[in-house]
């Protein structure tokens, strides 16, 4: 199938609702990290990390990507799929850090630190922690990192394949950057701090679970 949408934002920038209103827009299924508890893929992100990707595997019958761990690999995948369109998710870069730091972050460096061995917590160190040095609480290291990415994307994908997008712009820019209809009503706004509890616990349990 190969992929149509890449996306290049970190976590806890719209991904989880950017995914739902491209599923919306025709542009599914949509990976996104919750997948890769969904399916237990880790140990292929793992590898990609460590130079040997598979993406034919990784992204068999998905149509877009967003979020980690696609975004670490974004430069990679642009060049994989010439005819994949960007998307850039944007936001506050201090709202994003108080944001990772009441949710992901928190549970990843517990995580990692609790669980080193294990195949996600391998992963995660290597695709999402170590973009930061290891360290997901460093307030100034951070943000430093979180902007710079977003220039480098701005730098590497041409202006007229890449979509800077904050969820708050609505269907109009999205739909059009994508040739699609937009659809009525708002965008789709998903996994807000206060929702994140249980969307992780409802979204990353093994399809037949009770």
């Amino acid at each position: 199938m190969g992929l149509s949408v890449i996306g290049a934002g970190f976590g806890r920038t719209g991904t989880l609702s950017l995914k739902l209103a491209l599923e919306q827009l025709g542009c599914g299924p949509c990976h996104h990290m919750v997948e890769v508890f969904k399916t237990g893929t880790a140990g292929l992100w793992e590898a990609a990390a460590d130079g040997r990707p598979d993406w034919e595997v990784i992204f068999a019958g998905y149509r877009s990507a967003v979020d980690w761990p696609t975004a670490t690999f974004y430069a990679e995948l642009a060049a994989r799929y010439p005819e994949a369109k960007v998307i850039l998710t944007v936001r506050d870069p201090e709202d994003w850090y108080e944001s990772t730091q009441a949710t992901i972050f928190k549970n990843l460096s517990t995580r990692i630190a609790e669980n080193p061995d294990e195949p996600f917590s391998r992963m995660a160190a290597k695709v999402v922690a170590r973009l930061f040095g290891g360290d997901l609480t460093d307030k100034a290291n951070c943000i430093a990192v979180f902007q710079a990415h977003n220039a480098r994307v701005r730098e590497v994908i041409p202006a007229e394949r890449l979509l800077v997008y904050h969820v708050s712009d609505g269907w109009e820019p999205l739909a059009r950057f994508l040739g699609a209809p937009a659809p009525a009503g708002p965008t789709p706004k998903a996994n807000s701090r206060e929702e994140f509890p249980h969307e992780m616990a409802s979204r990353t349990r093994p399809a037949g679970a009770a």
